[in-house]
Order: structure tokens, then C-alpha cells, then sequence
């Protein structure tokens, strides 16, 4: 583990390397206390180095065996050698001339998960970002692609699977029990994308045709005994190929395609040049095991690592400041395809929520940081919301500014133009002002800008002029190091919605440039004139959220409610909704805070029911426009001066209320919504489940209903209904016979599944309220529980601490104790893992002063700790600063 050296990276610093390595040949010999790496790399000097200067590898924590250049061993007057560097100084005249280094490595005791390790006697590597020069001294960066060939020995009895990237190129036995593999990849690729995996796995094999006609052969290796859990993403994979060549023309390259899932990883799954390296979560399910949302997971997550084949394999980021260039892309191209598999408008909308509940805080904090950073002290913690999910906003809103049509005119010459390379975010915005014949500039400025714009817009209408205008103006908030912020080009999709719910006609405007109902906002200031407009419209803004912006609208509660009825855009639609549910609890919170009993206008609670029963509606988007916003979505509109037992108050209040209001009409749909056919997880079935759920737990709020949660749990046929139920006792009936039988009886039906054991954790880990601390703690010495697997520390630590408001930010500080030692406890193991705890208390400074001198305090005490890790550090300091 690398302790924290201080150096900070800067994008302006790039230039590239003085040596190449075109061609790289690796041999493991495997063993878990002493494994054998002997890497031989074809290494050539740039033109116009001297050979004079030194070739500088990277290492990590690494043993230096033997070292040759061209078959001579190197002397120790010819090189340094440290385990996090390898200078060699003498270096032959010729430009071209091959390199062999042997490392040892003890892969049994690599707990960080980085680099080569073995967990449940399984070799498994990790790479990404910089993990292969914990295996090898390389040049570990992203812009050094080279073709590998890769032998891997083991003991047949240990390790009978043997898999890497690329095609199969051989196999044998060897003596005394040993056999290989040898696995050629033709297509150059950085070292963070090398694989290996090596042991005792079952398969699951298909194959796909390709639109060319190929045959490419599908694996899926699981633990044995778990292949029957692998069907849904064999399917998912399969779905996935053949989208990628409709909606973006990506036919697949090798021979074969692999899949491996296990059960320790740090990430949700790494996309490996032909070998994918999954976390078990991402893979295994069936109806009794995985719930609605692990099958969306998994078919979302499935496609993303396939689809970086394109957007990260074959065209990588010359840098890991160009992270977003393969992450947001891909996330975009993953958004897509689930929206065409499931629900477009349903999909949009949890894409939203998700940006939001992640992004937004980011943005707003003090780990703000632009969709390309400029400068990092640690890679790993820059895999953020940002770089994903608003990067995938950025393409999107690429795609809204020119059409569909011209955007995949530009994808198609971002794959012709840079196949093969290492690019940059100037040669994707590159490839769109080419085919467009558009200034994209200060588009690019969403790339180079940290923090959420802000729309204030207030509106007029002159009944007799017949003209409607809007006054428009953008603002973005400071950020640290950025007090100053540039003006962004803003696409904001409108629509002027008459009485009758349809889009009023307008014979012209000024003020703006307005094309396809878009109003793209150049400026500080618009004012955007719409003539021949006869009646006053109600504003949809922002529809289909086509920017990701906050926005301050001058708009009358009758115009909100209205658009929440009619409006047909139907992300809009929810939008209105949702923004009225939040402006009353933020009302509410205001009354608990003075000590009154909050109370709620009738039209809302009824508006409520209207929503869930109307049928012209899908029942998965009725489902998330009854669900109330989160405590988390309510702290981040406040702003400031945040009380999370004030704002429980309030929330389960306005539960309550819409519960009584509604409790003829969501009892009656409750009971009608039950399942009669075999379970499926098609987005269909589903939606109609996540109705009758988010019904449950409002009319488990009425008399009798902890026992009509049992009755939904005990008669449950599918984990989603299981689960269901199950969290609805944990958090609306704590302590009740009900609820103490369930979690007993669910806990014995599934004590020997680790992943269905995390949903168990992670209920519990989310009951609201004081004591829910000591249950936590209770919980580390569950015999379930490994403070080793990331897993089941993200299901009780990360859960507690990032989703249990009043139980984390507990009053007098119990949760932020509980915090320090369990980060601190983790980081001796996994400091990437500790890392992404830490930023549970990025948003601190909004807490009201006792909490928030506590907080402040926790943090304090992590890094005042002796021998932090990069990682930890790096974020620690950075949400102090």
C-alpha cells in the first residue's frame, strides 16, 4: 500500500513518453505466497531521444528478481531499483531492443485488490487505473499501447482455467502437474486493460454472429454451482452486441468474448480487452435471489463494460484527465440501450434522480471538480459522478444541440478518424464541429467547468400584444479553486403548454436562438420574445432534462400543478410533481423546526392518488412520481443549516398524510396490482411490482398494516416483493413481532448467499433513527459480515453512512465515530475502498453548527492518523479544505 507522497498531477504537464513499447510478452508462473512474473518488452525510443536519457518504469510495492536488455543481465551500476520505480541508465544505441524484467509476487496477501491478487482461491487482476505496475515495472499511463502475448502456468489441481485478453493461442500440460495457456491480443491496447484470470470456475457458453457473419464464442464463468444464476446476463450480453451494431454501427473484434464474476472487487466490473472482470453482484440472479433493480443493474452494467470494446478499448484516453472521454461516453451509449430495452421515459427519469442524489452534492462541495479534472493527487478518486453521470449529460446534450442525426455522423467519424489511438476531448469535440460545420467552444466549457449552472427564469404575457416572454439568466455558483466561472451555452428544451395540455403555437421569437424547441442560452441575460401567443401558457421547462441544470422559475403553484396533470412530456411531468412534493417538505421542515405539526394542502395528497391510479400512465412511472424525495434530495435544496431529524419530521409526515388522503384508492390498487402470472423480469412486470411496493409501504402506515407487511412478505414468490416487504417492517415497524420474525426468517433462508445476505445488512443499516448505531456495530461481528469484501462493507458501512440520515448524522456524534474507526479499520486493507467511504461527509459544512462541528471534527481525526494512503488522504483533505 502507497502511502501518501504529495504529488499532485496536471493536465498542462502532459508530453508524451521518450520510449514506446509496441510489443509486450508476459509469463506468469502462479502461486499464492510467490508467483513469477517475467515480462519482455519490445521497448523503442521516440525519434530524436538521445540515448543518453534513461528509461523511467513504474512500480508499485514490487521485487525485482532479474533484469537483461537484448539477452545481457544488468549490472546494478546499469539501473536503480525501488519497488515503486525502475531507472535503467544504460541502454543500448539502437533504437529498437527488447527488455526482460522478473518480479515476485505474493498474491494471497494483496488485500487492496489492485494488481494481481487472489481471493475464494481465485487469481483475479485489477488494473485500472494504475494496478498493472503493481505487477510488472511498465510505463503504466494510458497513451503506451502495445500488443500482448501472454503465457500463464499453474498447478492443473489449483488453477485448471487459465484466461487472459485477446484470442486463445495455445495450451499444454506441463510436468508435475502443471499445465498453460498462451492468449494473443492483436489489438494494441494500455496496460490498465490487461486481465488475468486463473483458477477453479463453471461456465456458461453461447456464441454470437456477428453483422459480418462471424461467430464469436461467449463465456461466463462463475463459482461452480452458480452457472443457473448467469442466464439473465448471458442474455444481457447477447442484447448488447447486437444493439451496439444497430444504434452505433460497433461490430465485435476477437474471436471470443469472456465474462469472469467474483466475488472481492473494488468496482461494479472492468472492461478488459475481450476479458471482462465482473463483481458477482453484476452477474448472478434469479427470482429468488436478485430483485427488479439487480436485473436492471445487471443488464445496464453488463452492456456499459461491453460497449467501452469501442469508447475506451479501441479508442482509449491519451490520459487519465481524459477519463470522461471513455466513462461519460459509455455511460451515455449504456443509457441508451436501457432505454430502448426497458422504458425511455422511466429510465430518464432515474437517470435524473440519480445525477442528483450523486452529482449535484459533488458539484456543491468541496470535491467539485470540472467533467475533466485539471489536476489530481490520486486517480482513483476521481472515478466520480461527475466524470460519469454528468459526463454522460455532456454527449447528451451534444446530441440535443445537433440532432440525432448529425450526432452519429460525428460518432461515426470519432471511430473512423481515432481507431487505434489515444485521444483526447478536443478530438471528440473535434469530430462534431467537422461534421456539423458548428463552433462548439464554449459548448466545451460543460468538459473544462466544475459546478451546476443555474437557470433563474421569470416570465410575462400581454394578453393584447399576443406575446409571451421569458427573462432568462445563467449563473454558476464558485467552486473551489474556480471563484470566477465562464458563461455556458445551455440547451434548454421548452415547451409553452396551453389549457387543453397541448403545446401552443407561436408565429415567431427574438431574443434567443430557438431551434426544435430548444432555447440555447448563450448569455448572461436573454429575453426571449414569443409573438402570437393569445393566451397565457403554463412554462415546461428543462423537458426531458435536457441539461443538467437547477433552476429558479417565477411560476404560480396552479401553473405547477397543472403541468403535473397535462403536461406531455412526461419527464416534465414528474418533474412538476416531484418539485411540488419538495417545496412542501422544505415548508415542513421549516414548521418542525418552529415546533409546529406540519400540514399539507389537500390538492397535493389527492394529487398523489390521481397519479397512481390513473392508467394511462406506466405503472413503473407511477411508481417513482409517488415516491417522495429522498431526506438526501431534501438537505441538498435546503442548503444550508441542515437538521436530518427535522427533516425525517417532515417527510414521514407528508407520508402519512398522502397515506390517509389516498387509503381507499392505493388499498384498492394494492390488492389489484398482485401478481397472478410466473414471475418475469421484463420491464412490464416490473414496473407493476415497483407500483404495488411503493404502495405497501404507504398503506402499511394505516391500522393493521405491519401484519399486511408480514402477510407481503410471508407470500412473497420473488426477492423484489421479499425485499420489499422486508424493508418496509425494518423502517416503518422497527421492533415489532412482525418485523424481528422476518429479518430471523429471512436471514435463515439465505445465511449461506453473501450477495442476498447484503440486502439483509443493508435494511437494517437504513432503519431511521438513534439506536440504529449499536444494531450497525452489532452487525461488524455478524458471522456474514468481512471487513476484507467491499461488498459487504458497502451494504452496512456505505449504507449507514450515506443513506441513513438521522442515523449517521446521530446529534451527538455516535455515527461520525463509528465512521473514523471503520474507514481507518478498512484503509489498512483497501485504501481505494476507505477512500470512497470517506466522502460520505463531503456535504458537512451544511449541517446545522453541533453537527457540524462534529463532523468536522471526524474528519480531523482521519487525517491526523499516522501513514494515510494516497487515496484517503487525497479526499479527506480536499472535503476539509
Amino acid at each position: 500500500m502507497r502511502t501518501d507522497t504529495g504529488q499532485v498531477f496536471k493536465l498542462e504537464d502532459y508530453r508524451p513518453t521518450d520510449y514506446l513499447i509496441p510489443k509486450t510478452g508476459l509469463t506468469f508462473r502462479l502461486s499464492p505466497e510467490a508467483t513469477r512474473v517475467i515480462a519482455v518488452l519490445t521497448v523503442e525510443r521516440r525519434d530524436g531521444v538521445a540515448a543518453s536519457v534513461p528509461l523511467v518504469l513504474d512500480g508499485d510495492g514490487l521485487t525485482l528478481s532479474r533484469l537483461a536488455i537484448d539477452g545481457r543481465t544488468l549490472t546494478p551500476a546499469d539501473f536503480l531499483a525501488t519497488p515503486d520505480q525502475l531507472t535503467i541508465t544504460t541502454l543500448p544505441a539502437a533504437s529498437r531492443f527488447q527488455l526482460l524484467i522478473e518480479t515476485e509476487l505474493a498474491p494471497a496477501h494483496n488485500e487492496a485488490l489492485m494488481g494481481l491478487y487472489r481471493s475464494s482461491n481465485v487469481y483475479c487482476t485489477q488494473c485500472e487505473a494504475e494496478g498493472f505496475r503493481r505487477i510488472t515495472y511498465f510505463l503504466d499511463r494510458p497513451d503506451i499501447l502495445s500488443v500482448y502475448t501472454v503465457r500463464i502456468e499453474a498447478r492443473h489441481h489449483e488453477a485448471p482455467l487459465l484466461l487472459s485478453n485477446g484470442n486463445p493461442a495455445g495450451s499444454g500440460e506441463l510436468a508435475d502437474g502443471w499445465h498453460y495457456a498462451v492468449w494473443h491480443d492483436p489489438f494494441p491496447k494500455p496496460s490498465y486493460l490487461f486481465a488475468l484470470v486463473a483458477g477453479a470456475l463453471g461456465k456458461v457458453a453461447d456464441s454470437f454472429v456477428t453483422l459480418s457473419g462471424r461467430k464469436v464464442e461467449l463465456g461466463i464463468y462463475v463459482e461452480p454451482g452458480k452457472e443457473g444464476l448467469a442466464g439473465y446476463a448471458m442474455d444481457a450480453l447477447k442484447r448488447s452486441m447486437k444493439w451496439d451494431e444497430e444504434a452505433f454501427g460497433r461490430e465485435y473484434d476477437l474471436d471470443v468474448f469472456n465474462i469472469v464474476a467474483v466475488s472481492d472487487f473494488n468496482m461494479g466490473a472492468m472492461e478488459n480487452k475481450g476479458l471482462n472482470i465482473f463483481n458477482d453482484k453484476y452477474v448472478l440472479a434469479d427470482q429468488e435471489t436478485a430483485t427488479d433493480a439487480d436485473f436492471a443493474n445487471i443488464e445496464a452494467i453488463i452492456a456499459h463494460e461491453y460497449f467501452h470494446n469501442w469508447t475506451g478499448n479501441r479508442i482509449t484516453c491519451r490520459d487519465w484527465f481524459q477519463l470522461c472521454l471513455k466513462e461519460g461516453l459509455t455511460v451515455f451509449r449504456d443509457h441508451e440501450f436501457s432505454a430502448d430495452q426497458r422504458s425511455r421515459a422511466v429510465k430518464r427519469i432515474a437517470e435524473v434522480r440519480t445525477l442528483r442524489a450523486h452529482q449535484f452534492p459533488e458539484d456543491q462541495g468541496p470535491l467539485a471538480h470540472p467533467v475533466r479534472p485539471r489536476r489530481y493527487r490520486e486517480i482513483n478518486n476521481f472515478y466520480t459522478a461527475t466524470v460519469y453521470e454528468k459526463g454522460s449529460e455532456v454527449v447528451r446534450m451534444i446530441r440535443t444541440i445537433l440532432g440525432s442525426e448529425t450526432f452519429r455522423a460525428g460518432m461515426d467519424l470519432y471511430f473512423e478518424r481515432h481507431d487505434g489511438e489515444a485521444a483526447t476531448i478536443e478530438d471528440f469535440i473535434k469530430v462534431f464541429e467537422d461534421v456539423s460545420g458548428r463552433d462548439l467552444s464554449q459548448f466545451s466549457l460543460w468538459y473544462h467547468q466544475a459546478g451546476t449552472p443555474n437557470l433563474t427564469i421569470s416570465s410575462t404575457h400581454n394578453a393584447a400584444a399576443q406575446e409571451f416572454t421569458l427573462e432568462i439568466e445563467q449563473s454558476v455558483p464558485p467552486t473551489p479553486s474556480e471563484s470566477r466561472k465562464r458563461l455556458m451555452h445551455i440547451p434548454l428544451a421548452f415547451s409553452l403548454v396551453g389549457t387543453d395540455g397541448k403545446a401552443i403555437a407561436y408565429s415567431g421569437v427574438e431574443g434567443a436562438s430557438v431551434e426544435d424547441g430548444v432555447i440555447h442560452i448563450r448569455r448572461r441575460r436573454h429575453m426571449v420574445r414569443f409573438s402570437g401567443v393569445g393566451e397565457r401558457p403554463a412554462m415546461s421547462l428543462n423537458r426531458g432534462f435536457s441539461a443538467p441544470v437547477t433552476l429558479s422559475v417565477e411560476q404560480k403553484a396552479d401553473d405547477q400543478f397543472f403541468l403535473a396533470g397535462h403536461d406531455n412530456d412526461t419527464f416534465s411531468r414528474w418533474q412538476a410533481f416531484n418539485t411540488l412534493l419538495t417545496e412542501a417538505l422544505i415548508s415542513a421542515f421549516r414548521q418542525v423546526l418552529d415546533g409546529q405539526q406540519p400540514g399539507f394542502a389537500s390538492r397535493l395528497t389527492g394529487l398523489a392518488g390521481k397519479i397512481a391510479g390513473d392508467e394511462t400512465l406506466e405503472p413503473a412511472y407511477r411508481a417513482l412520481a409517488v415516491a417522495l424525495p429522498s431526506e438526501a434530495d431534501i438537505a441538498r435544496d435546503i442548503g444550508k443549516n441542515i437538521d436530518p431529524d427535522a427533516i425525517f419530521s417532515a417527510r414521514e409526515a407528508l407520508t402519512a398524510a398522502i397515506a390517509e388522503a389516498n387509503r381507499e384508492i392505493f388499498s384498492d390498487l394494492y390488492h389489484r396490482l398482485a401478481d397472478k402470472d410466473a414471475f418475469s423480469p421484463d420491464a412490464t412486470s416490473a414496473g407493476r411490482r415497483a407500483l404495488r411496493n411503493i404502495l405497501l409501504d404507504y398503506v402499511s402506515l394505516l391500522p393493521g398494516g405491519a401484519a399486511l407487511a408480514a402477510r407481503h412478505f410471508q407470500s412473497a414468490t420473488n426477492m423484489t416483493d421479499r425485499a420489499a416487504a422486508l424493508t418496509v417492517l425494518a423502517l416503518r415497524h422497527s421492533g415489532s413481532p412482525e418485523t424481528v420474525k422476518a429479518l430471523a426468517d429471512f436471514e435463515a433462508k439465505y445465511t449461506t448467499d453473501p450477495l442476498v445476505m447484503d440486502k439483509w445488512f443493508q435494511i437494517q443499516a437504513s432503519v431511521p433513527g438513534p439506536q440504529t448505531i449499536y444494531a450497525v456495530r452489532a452487525l461488524t461481528s455478524h458471522p456474514a459480515f468481512s471487513m476484507a469484501n467491499p461488498n459487504r462493507v458497502r451494504s452496512l458501512v456505505g449504507t449507514f453512512s450515506s443513506a441513513n440520515q438521522t442515523g449517521f448524522h446521530r446529534a451527538d456524534g455516535e455515527g461520525y465515530r463509528f465512521f473514523v474507526e471503520t474507514v481507518l479499520q478498512v484503509e489498512k486493507r483497501n485504501p481505494q475502498l476507505a477512500a470512497r467511504l470517506a466522502t460520505a461527509l463531503r456535504s458537512w459544512r451544511s449541517l446545522e453548527p453541533a453537527r457540524h462541528a462534529k463532523a468536522r471534527e471526524a474528519l480531523l481525526s482521519i487525517s491526523n492518523a499516522e501513514n494515510l494512503s494516497a487515496d484517503l488522504r487525497d479526499i479527506v483533505e480536499r472535503t476539509l479544505a
